[in-house]
């Protein structure tokens, strides 16, 4: 659940380069939260691929194969006119640069609102693309499957930024409900699902028209989500209680509970959909659901398992500590740690991503 806001200076962006790597091959990419960078690793090995600098307060980060972006959040508020001056290029003029960005009284989303930073990444070799004013800090970060639209949640303003990747600016901005959380796709572009950590309601958002179409009852502080692969189901943490449910998308229904205890955080689907993996927290484990059975198994992983990423084709999972500077690699099948990670800062929303 979000629970504080930090206002820093903005961080001048410089880019490590990746390692080249063959087309296909896959890369994680880790945000090290206030270490302000994102680190990039080979998930077959844990090699350290190069590092992205410059990315003040990432917490949220997203990307997909479709996408030739990453989008990185900010998880801090920044001075607007320290943010002008540093992203204006040498050979831009300070009344050219002012005249791409909005005005206070034309600025998108609620006017009393902070702003923070939305870095566009190239993914191929981490170079910042573009920096993007949005309204108040940056929890966590979604790119549309089409590659088009990327979301990001703002839990201190109650609201929803929409970037248009096409462009390269916000848009539009949609209030959610209290303290919206985490945003995750299916398969159609044009709606996005929201929990709302305040309320106890996951928003159904379309985006063409920048409006929530509904809201879904989902426990008391729902918070990371993950969509079934046919769209049909939404299993959302419901964080402080501990608990993980499945909720059918068409309706709303809640079909089941499962018990996780503790508090929970990260969740994410096995590559083959039939087991959820969640970590528990506050109860120092890895638990993984199956969602046919329903039957729960369980390893110790501590201290503070916090995000949670599956990496397709390794049978595995990637999950970070929220104590601890690292990640660990961890069988999908025996929930056995294969083998940690060293990273600076806080692992945050992890993505994993083949090289062009």
């Amino acid at each position: 659940m979000f629970r504080h806001l930090v206002r820093s200076t903005l961080i001048l962006a410089t880019a490590t380069m990746p390692m080249m790597a063959t087309a296909g091959e896959l890369r994680v990419f880790i945000p090290e939260g206030s270490a302000d960078s994102v680190r990039i690793v080979d998930p077959k090995t844990g090699e350290d691929l190069g590092r992205i600098e410059g990315t003040p307060a990432v917490h949220g980060l997203a990307g997909g194969p479709t996408s030739i972006y990453l989008v990185a959040g900010s998880y801090a508020e920044v001075d607007r006119d320290a943010a002008l001056a540093a992203a204006r290029p040498a050979d831009v003029g300070e009344d050219e640069h002012a005249a791409h960005h909005a005005k206070p009284a034309e600025r998108i989303g609620p006017q009393d609102a902070g702003i923070s930073l939305l870095s566009v990444l190239d993914a191929e070799s981490g170079e910042i693309v573009r920096r993007i004013e949005v309204p108040g800090a940056v929890h966590h970060v979604a790119i549309s499957p089409d590659g088009r639209t990327a979301v990001a949640t703002h839990p201190a303003k109650d609201g929803l930024s929409i970037v248009d990747l096409t462009s390269l600016k916000l848009v539009a901005w949609v209030p959610t409900g209290a303290m919206p959380n985490y945003a995750v796709f299916g398969t159609d572009p044009g709606v996005v699902y929201v929990s709302n950590a305040g309320n106890g309601t996951i928003s159904e958002v379309d985006l063409g028209r920048a409006i929530v179409r509904r809201n879904l009852l989902a426990g008391d502080e729902p918070e990371h989500l993950a969509l079934s692969p046919d769209g049909k189901r939404v299993l959302v943490a419901d964080a402080g209680n501990g608990t993980v449910i499945e909720l059918e998308t068409a309706s709303g229904q809640e079909l089941r509970r499962f018990e996780i205890g503790g508090e929970i955080h990260g969740l994410d689907l096995s590559e083959d959909g039939t087991r959820l993996l969640v970590a528990a927290k506050e109860t120092d484990r890895i638990v993984a659901i199956d969602l046919g059975t329903g039957d729960l198994t369980s390893a110790p992983l501590a201290p503070a398992p916090y995000h949670l990423t599956t990496v397709p084709g390794t049978n595995s999972v990637f999950v970070s500590s929220r104590d601890e500077p690292k990640v660990w690699v961890v069988d999908a099948t025996t929930l056995s740690v294969l083998r940690e990670i060293r990273i600076e800062g806080e692992g945050h929303q992890m993505v994993v991503r083949p090289a062009s």
